[in-house]
Formats: structure tokens, C-alpha cells, sequence
């Protein structure tokens, strides 16, 4: 959890691109982002030789040689040279980290880099930015994060296709709910900035870092192996790729690739795990939709097309967290209900979340819901979990202000609580408290849910069978299944508003005759 003066500092970095002559809020991310690399690289590097030094040994794969030191932040940080600083970012070390890492340079970064520029305009500008970027404390690696989400939420505006960023405490309810294992492979077909794969990596580091690093194997699965994620914009490419690394993350499988195009239609059966939140975009052509995909659902909707997709994607076992627009849920078309027929009958449609049309403002206003469900080939639904999310912590504005205080936001505040406080017992948010953020609900009654059998469905959660579900034509919103309480309002009797219209006139009819009395006199 960054501070508010960490956050007034990088709203001075911020002002300062601005001022300096670059307003696109993508190019100031992507800029930030080769320095905040740069830094990496050379804590990195320092904390390999602290580790020789120690062990009286050679530094192991070494970033810089001896003939590259000038390129490490410590070393230009303090030249006090603007034309040299600029010099040596410029036409060194951002050349030094397009060609880095891998192989041949071959590395997730290094081919996402290819195509990068350095774009900083004037020397003046780039020292007053390294000067600011050195002045913000980013030793710990949440704090490094929580800054780049930060930055990221910066982005205020909605981007093409139908693209928004999900905020990032729904993004990591989604993660808890799935609570991945070492084993997972995890993928986000739509990844963007790769939040939740940045998320999945940090409920892996804080719930299994002793699997994960137990030996050489299980370290490089994790940095390698685990951690897919695909996108057709070579900007969130190369940022989403940045995020990983900033956030420990040597070498995730972060590919250029257009999920529901027929070039990409031979990717299926790979993954036990995926977190995704795809763009509503409308229609695409049938010509270069994948044919395996309209084999799954005749449409041209992106928003059934992926979720075609992640059944596609999914190994059998495989689970999903996915965001879908409510019409998914109960669209009446031919291939809405086929696919929710296919979810409930063929698979396992494990919940459902109802989240508020706010939850994406300032972004976009559509109502969404959280999907989540089993790839079983053999059906296995039983009964479907609802969940009415009527608040999530923050004003539903546009503004979406804090509702609570810090440690009380999120879906585990006792986490962040134990972490500030150092005491272990969980933070259990009052009725008062939990009607400002139904997360940390969410999730206990998600890992008690067998349990709700008997649950109510005027409650925020309960089960519906299967057959109830069938028998509603596969209708999945959480609206066909609530029932509401109305409460009685005992109105007061129309005669007896009458008399006191009656004695109000008299009082009003005495005022005028006093009134007129007074006139006269």
C-alpha cells in the first residue's frame, strides 16, 4: 500500500511529462516504464553481487559487465550532466535493454522491446524524472507494485475495443476465489497490463513461496512456465511484460496474439487456470473468427466468443474467473442459450457474481458479472451459486472514492491488517462496515458455499438447483432467482388526511380574517 506522499510524488512525475510535452497517457506509462526497468535491472545486479561478496564468489550471470557499469541507474543517477545523462539513457542504456535477456536476446521482454522508442524529448525533462523516480522508496516489492498500479490507473479513459482496466482489488477477489496452486497454469487471453497475472503471481508468492522456491525446477516453472498471457497491442505487450518483471516475474509467455482469430485456432487443452476480464467489443467477421470457436457457438459477439475460447483454451479440470456483461447471462439468441446450456449441462457452472453497474467508472457504466466455472467435458453441475455484490468498497461514481479505511478494503482485509499490524487475527468488518464492501463476504461464503443449501433467497447468496436453472431456459441472472422482501408501509387513512386538510384551511382561513382586521385598522 503506497502512501499519499509516494502518490503526490509520481502525480509530480506525472505533471512533469505533461509540462514537458507528452500528454498520451500510454506513452507516459511506457516511458516510466524503461526507467523504472532500468532501476530493476540495476537492484538486480546489486543484490547478485551483495550475494558474491557474501559467498566470497564470482557474481552469477551478470547483468552489466565491467564494461557497461555507466549504464546502471546508480551510476547516472548523479552525473549532474543533462546532455550526458541524456546521452547515456538514450543512446546506451535503452538500446542495452531492447536487446536484454535470453537466448540470442530472445526473452519475453527483449521481443516485445523490438519495436520500442525512446521518446523522452529533451535532457531537462529526463534528469527532472530520474531525479523524481529516485527519490520514491521502492526497496519492498509490494510498494513497486502498488506504484505501477498506481500509474496504470492513471489511464482514465476507455481504450479501443472495448477494452477497460478491472480494478485491481476485483482482480484480486477473482484470485482469491481461485486460490491458484504451483502446479497452475495460469492464462489470461485478453492480458493487457497482465494484472491478473501479476496478482496470481502474488497469492502464489504469499500463500506457496516455500513450493515455489523449494529448488532450481520449481523456480524456474514459476518464472517460466506458469504464467501466460496474450494480447494483439504492442504497447500493452511490452507494459504488461514490465509489470511481471516489476513484480518478480523473470520470463512469463507474454505472446502477441490475436485470441479469436483463426491463425491462433490450434491453441486448446493447455491451461488449468484462467483469469480474465476480454473486451465487449460487439461483432467481429465471421471470416476471421477461428472456425473451432463457431463450431463451440454460431455468433459474432466477442463476449460469447471468448468464453467459447476459455473452455477451448482449458485443460479438462480446469477452472475459470472470468467478467462477462450481464446479457450473457440471460441474452435471448439462439447462441446465448446454447452457450449457457453448454456451461450448465456439459460442464460444471460453479457461481455467479452480480457486481453494481459502477464497479468500472469511470471507464464504462455496463453491469457485469463474475463467471466461474469447471471445464469437465461430462457436465457435474449440481446447484449454481448467486452472489448479489451490492458494494465493493468504493463510491460507485465516478469519482470511486474509498468507502473505509485502507485496511479495511479489499476482499482480505485481516491480510493487509496483520502485515501493518503484525497481529494475525483476521479484520472482521461490522454489518455497517459490510454494507459499504460485500468482498471479504464474497469470498467466506464462496469457500463455505456447499453449506447455503438452506440459504434464503431474499440473503445476498444462495444455491439454485440445476433443474430450476434448465427449467428457466438456462436464464443465469441473479434476478430470476432473488426474491425480494417488501416491507409494509401502513399508510395513514384517507379520512383522516381529509380532517387535518380541514383544520389546516380553518387555521389558514382564521390567519386571513386576523390579516385583513389588521389592514383595515
Amino acid at each position: 500500500m503506497i502512501t499519499g506522499a509516494i502518490k503526490a510524488q509520481v502525480d509530480q512525475i506525472w505533471n512533469a511529462f505533461w509540462s514537458g510535452g507528452i500528454s498520451n497517457p500510454m506513452e507516459v506509462i511506457e516511458q516510466m516504464t524503461y526507467l523504472l526497468f532500468i532501476k530493476r535491472l540495476d537492484e538486480i545486479q546489486t543484490a547478485k553481487e551483495k550475494k558474491a561478496n557474501r559467498l566470497r564468489q564470482p557474481v552469477e550471470n551478470p547483468i552489466f559487465n565491467s564494461r557497461q557499469q555507466k549504464l546502471r541507474w546508480s551510476q547516472f543517477k548523479d552525473l549532474g550532466d543533462p546532455g550526458l545523462l541524456y546521452h547515456i539513457v538514450s543512446e546506451e542504456a535503452f538500446p542495452f535493454i531492447k536487446k536484454l535477456g535470453g537466448k540470442g536476446g530472445e526473452s519475453t521482454y527483449a521481443t516485445h522491446m523490438k519495436d520500442a522508442r525512446f521518446t523522452i524529448p529533451t535532457p531537462a525533462l529526463l534528469a527532472k524524472v530520474v531525479d523524481l523516480l529516485d527519490a520514491i522508496p521502492m526497496e519492498d516489492r509490494d510498494t513497486k507494485g502498488d506504484l505501477y498500479e498506481y500509474m496504470l490507473g492513471k489511464i482514465a479513459s476507455a481504450g479501443q475495443n472495448g477494452q477497460f482496466r478491472t480494478p485491481r482489488h476485483i482482480i484480486k477477489l477473482m484470485v482469491d476465489m481461485m486460490a491458484p496452486k504451483p502446479s497452475d497454469t495460469i492464462c489470461d487471453p485478453a492480458c493487457g497490463t497482465a494484472g491478473f497475472l501479476v496478482a496470481a503471481s502474488e497469492y502464489l508468492n504469499s500463500h506457496h513461496r516455500d513450493d515455489i522456491y523449494a529448488d532450481k525446477k520449481s523456480t524456474r516453472r514459476f518464472n517460466h512456465d506458469t504464467f501466460h498471457g496474450f494480447d494483439f497491442d504492442s504497447t500493452m505487450l511490452r507494459v504488461g511484460s514490465m509489470n511481471m518483471l516489476l513484480h518478480g516475474v523473470e520470463d512469463p509467455a507474454i505472446e502477441n496474439r490475436d485470441s479469436l482469430s483463426e491463425s491462433h485456432a490450434g491453441v486448446e487443452d493447455q491451461f488449468s487456470l484462467i483469469l480474465a476480464n476480454p473486451p465487449f467489443a460487439g461483432s467481429l467477421d465471421y471470416e476471421s473468427t477461428a472456425k473451432d470457436l463457431q463450431a463451440i457457438v454460431k455468433t459474432k459477439k466477442t463476449e460469447l466468443l471468448f468464453v467459447a475460447l476459455f473452455l477451448r483454451l482449458l485443460k479438462a479440470g480446469g477452472r475459470a474467473a472470468v467478467i462477462v456483461p450481464d446479457g450473457v447471462l440471460f441474452g435471448s439468441s439462439k447462441a446465448h442459450k446454447a452457450l449457457r446450456r453448454m456451461l450448465v449441462e456439459e460442464h460444471k457452472l460453479d457461481g455467479i457474481v452480480s457486481m453494481p453497474s459502477g464497479v468500472f467508472r469511470p471507464y464504462a457504466g455496463v453491469s457485469t458479472a463474475i463467471l466461474l466455472f469447471t471445464k469437465t467435458n461430462s457436465g457435474g453441475t449440481d446447484h449454481v451459486w448467486f452472489y448479489d455484490m451490492r458494494a465493493d468498497g468504493y463510491s460507485l461514481d465516478d469519482k470511486r472514492n474509498p468507502l473505509l479505511p485502507d485496511d479495511k478494503l479489499g476482499a482480505t482485509p485481516h491480510a493487509r491488517h496483520a502485515r501493518e499490524s503484525g497481529n494475525p487475527a483476521p479484520l472482521t468488518l461490522s454489518p455497517e462496515e459490510h454494507q459499504k464492501n460485500n468482498l471479504p463476504d464474497i469470498l467466506k461464503r464462496w469457500q463455505h458455499r456447499d453449506k447455503e443449501r438452506k440459504r434464503a433467497r431474499t440473503e445476498q447468496s444462495f444455491l439454485v438447483p440445476k433443474a430450476e436453472i434448465a427449467g428457466n431456459d438456462y436464464d443465469l441472472s441473479i434476478n430470476r432467482y432473488k426474491q425480494v422482501v417488501y416491507e409494509e408501509v401502513q399508510h395513514v387513512s384517507p379520512k383522516k388526511i381529509l380532517a387535518e386538510l380541514k383544520t389546516l384551511e380553518a387555521e389558514i382561513m382564521r390567519g386571513m380574517v386576523e390579516l385583513e382586521g389588521m389592514i383595515g385598522a
